[in-house]
């Protein structure tokens, strides 16, 4: 079996892209999911960001208010890597076991949706591929002020605090452009999807019964990344 590595930028249409590639039946973890997942009340990242970041942040129900929480993180970079210290570590443990049960269950590979995955970097050389959800600047401006419902400046502040779409290109091995309407997106999806059901990749796992070196590495990324 072998990963692939998804990512995109704010209002890029990372999500469209995702819906396809399940309709497809491919194996996709989400990393946003599973972020919500590892802060529900009671867990050591939730009680973790309690003590940082005070009960102020919380809803009535105990959750946290990720609202409140980005809104601190946003204009506070020193704040914001304090909150992916306490999160990543539980975010990639969650990932690997969702990998290890996909690659257990006999599929060829596994597409990890991870938002800053080119940010971070230190996942992506487990990965056999890249793949970028891009679209020109214009629209990507467009697109999240009409999503979100904010100004220009508020957009391009947001936009600005990723890393550029066009520097991510630098490192994917496939780019979907997500400029089009849906339909020319589709097909980029559906021409990706046949390049790695007939890759040849997932070989070496099965042919060393789930004993391949990646996974060991993966599991000591797992545990040091971000501590």
């Amino acid at each position: 079996m072998f990963l692939v590595g998804l990512s995109g930028g704010i209002a890029s249409g990372k999500s469209t892209v995702v819906a396809v590639l399940r309709e497809l039946g491919c194996a996709v973890i989400d990393a946003d999911v599973i972020a919500r997942q590892v802060v529900q009340p009671h867990s050591k990242a939730h009680q973790q960001i309690l003590q940082h970041f005070g009960t102020e942040i919380l809803l009535e129900n105990g959750e946290i208010n990720r609202e409140a929480l980005g809104n601190i993180i946003f204009s506070q970079p020193e704040k914001r890597r304090l909150l992916n210290s306490i999160t990543h570590p539980e975010i990639l443990k969650e990932m690997l076991k969702q990998v290890l049960k996909y690659f257990v269950l006999g599929y060829r590979y596994v597409i990890l949706d991870i938002p800053l995955l080119f940010e971070t970097r230190g996942l992506t050389r487990f990965m056999k591929y890249t793949v970028l959800v891009y679209c020109d600047p214009g629209t990507q401006l467009l697109r999240l002020m009409k999503r979100s419902g904010l100004s220009v400046a508020e957009a391009e502040a947001r936009i600005s605090s990723q890393l550029p779409l066009e520097e991510k290109r630098k490192w994917a091995t496939h780019v979907i452009d997500n400029s089009g309407d849906r339909e020319s997106t589709r097909r980029q999806v559906l021409r990706l999807h046949a390049r790695l059901e007939d890759s040849l990749h997932f070989l070496w796992a099965r042919l060393a019964s789930g004993k391949g070196p990646e996974f060991p590495r993966l599991k000591r990324a797992v545990k040091g990344h971000f501590c």
